[in-house]
């Protein structure tokens, strides 16, 4: 079994989501379209598709963003599993016929989301407590696309999860992170206007443990995904 997972820059990787796939044998392989003549991979046959973060937009008319755009359409045509993860889940919002703008505020940092009454449904977060407190960094946000269920919300930004069907989720922000991760971001050259806006950085360890939880829960719901859809 077999997952491709789109990359958009080289500092944005699957984190804990790699952990969980790796022990359900899940094999990887990964996409940086964004690297000068990288070839599109085959996706047909591929379990399901993840599509990871990055600091562009959606909106920039990027020729391999569009290429992704493409490949989520096709894997809701088929109902093939799709995972996107910030910048992903507005790929998957914008494949999907809905709007991606730029939020009123930027949200980068420990800030606590909260699950609907759909979110509690759901097998991927029905272990959320009410108020969770989870890793930001995006400055743009997504209409829901026509019949989505609305998973997840937050103060600052109302749309933070979203599924469509049974097996294309959302999730604007980021369960996928480890504390090394998190430090090494605030350092990149690519975040750097980010950074200047922050009266301070974000303390990478601050809720570290219950994220590594929330995020074998939410992305090990999702991998045996790929067992039902493909069995």
């Amino acid at each position: 079994m077999r997952v491709v997972v789109f990359r958009h820059v080289p500092f944005e990787g699957l984190g804990h989501i790699q952990q969980v796939l790796e022990e359900r044998g899940i094999a990887i392989e990964f996409a940086d379209l964004y690297q000068p003549g990288a070839q599109a991979p085959e996706t047909a046959t591929a379990a399901g598709l993840i599509f990871m973060g990055g600091p562009m937009s959606v909106n920039d008319g990027l020729p391999y963003l569009e290429l992704e755009i493409e490949s989520i359409r096709r894997a809701a045509e088929v109902g093939q599993p799709v995972l996107g993860v910030c910048l992903g889940a507005q790929l998957a919002a914008k494949a999907l016929g809905a709007r991606v703008y730029r939020n009123s505020i930027s949200e980068i940092g420990w800030f606590a989301v909260h699950p609907t009454e759909a979110g509690r449904e759901d097998p991927l977060f029905r272990g959320f407590h009410d108020s969770e407190a989870v890793f930001h960094w995006h400055g743009e946000t997504f209409d829901l696309p026509p019949g989505a269920a609305l998973l997840a919300c937050s103060e600052r930004c109302r749309h933070q999860a979203f599924r469509l069907g049974s097996c294309i989720y959302g999730l604007q922000f980021h369960l996928e992170v480890t504390p090394e991760m998190i430090a090494d971001w605030c350092q990149q050259d690519a975040n750097c206007g980010d950074v200047r806006e922050l009266d301070s950085l974000p303390d990478p360890a601050h809720n570290a443990a219950r994220l590594r939880e929330l995020s074998r829960q939410v992305f090990g719901h999702w991998a045996d995904l790929l067992t039902c859809v493909t069995a």
